[in-house]
C-alpha cells in the first residue's frame, strides 16, 4: 500500500496523468473541428493541448527546483505565441473570412491544457464540455434566426450617369438593402468614386453580386473598403 501511496505522490506520475488528460480533452475539441473539415483538426488540437500541459508542468517544475521562480512566465509566453498558429487557420474566401472559430478553439484548448497542467482538473473538464457544446450545437440554437452582414465597397466609375439604376437592380435581385451611398470625383480625369454600404443576408452569394456589378459597362474597379 505504501508503494502505491509513494507512486501517486510522485511528480512524474502526476505529470503523466495531466498529459494524458490534456491529450484527451483537446482531442475531443479537435475531433469536432475535423468532423466539419476545418483546417485545424484532431492532430493540431491534440498537439497544442499536450504542449500546453507540458509548458505548465515545466513552469511548475522550474518553480519547485529553482527557489520559487515564477511558474507563470512560460505559460504566459505560450498564450502570446498561440496567436501565430491561430492566424494560420484564418482563411480568406473572396470577401468572406473563415477560420475564426477554429482559431478561437485553438486558444480554448491552450487554456484547457494550462488548466490541466496546473492541476485545475474541474476547470479543464467543464471548459471542454462548454467548448464542445458551443462548437457542436450553437447552430441549432441560432440557425433559425436571420443573420445579416454589412459590406462597404469602393467602386471606381468611368461615368456615374446611368450606373446607379443598374446597381440598384442587381441589389434588388438579391434582396440587398443599401445603407449608404456617397459619390465623389476621383483624382483621375472624369472618373467618379462611389462608396457603397449595404446589408445582405448571410446566405446571399455575395461574390456573384460583386461579379455582376464589376461587369457593368462603366465600372472600372471594385474593392472592399
Amino acid at each position: 500500500m505504501s508503494f502505491f501511496t509513494t507512486l501517486f505522490d510522485q511528480f512524474w506520475f502526476e505529470a503523466i496523468v495531466r498529459l494524458i488528460l490534456g491529450f484527451v480533452l483537446a482531442g475531443i475539441i479537435g475531433a469536432e473541428r475535423q468532423s466539419v473539415n476545418k483546417p485545424a483538426g484532431f492532430k493540431t488540437h491534440a498537439l497544442i493541448g499536450v504542449s500546453s500541459v507540458l509548458i505548465m508542468l515545466c513552469g511548475e517544475y522550474i518553480s519547485t527546483n529553482s527557489d520559487g521562480a515564477d511558474a507563470s512566465r512560460i505559460p504566459a509566453q505560450l498564450l502570446s505565441g498561440i496567436g501565430f498558429i491561430g492566424a494560420g487557420t484564418i482563411l480568406r474566401d473572396g470577401f468572406n473570412v473563415k477560420g475564426l472559430t477554429t482559431a478561437a478553439s485553438l486558444l480554448a484548448v491552450t487554456c484547457i491544457g494550462l488548466s490541466i497542467g496546473a492541476g485545475f482538473y474541474l476547470g479543464g473538464f467543464i471548459t471542454t464540455f462548454i467548448v464542445y457544446i458551443i462548437l457542436s450545437y450553437t447552430h441549432v440554437m441560432f440557425g433559425s434566426l436571420d443573420n445579416f452582414n454589412n459590406l462597404k465597397l469602393h467602386v471606381t466609375l468611368k461615368e456615374a450617369e446611368g450606373v446607379m439604376p443598374h446597381i440598384q437592380s442587381i441589389l434588388d435581385n438579391y434582396d440587398i438593402s443599401i445603407k449608404k451611398i456617397k459619390l465623389e470625383k476621383s483624382n483621375e480625369q472624369k472618373e467618379k468614386d462611389l462608396e457603397l454600404v449595404f446589408r445582405y443576408h448571410k446566405d446571399t452569394n455575395i461574390n456573384s453580386v460583386l461579379t455582376e456589378i464589376s461587369e457593368l459597362d462603366n465600372v472600372i474597379d471594385l474593392e472592399e473598403a
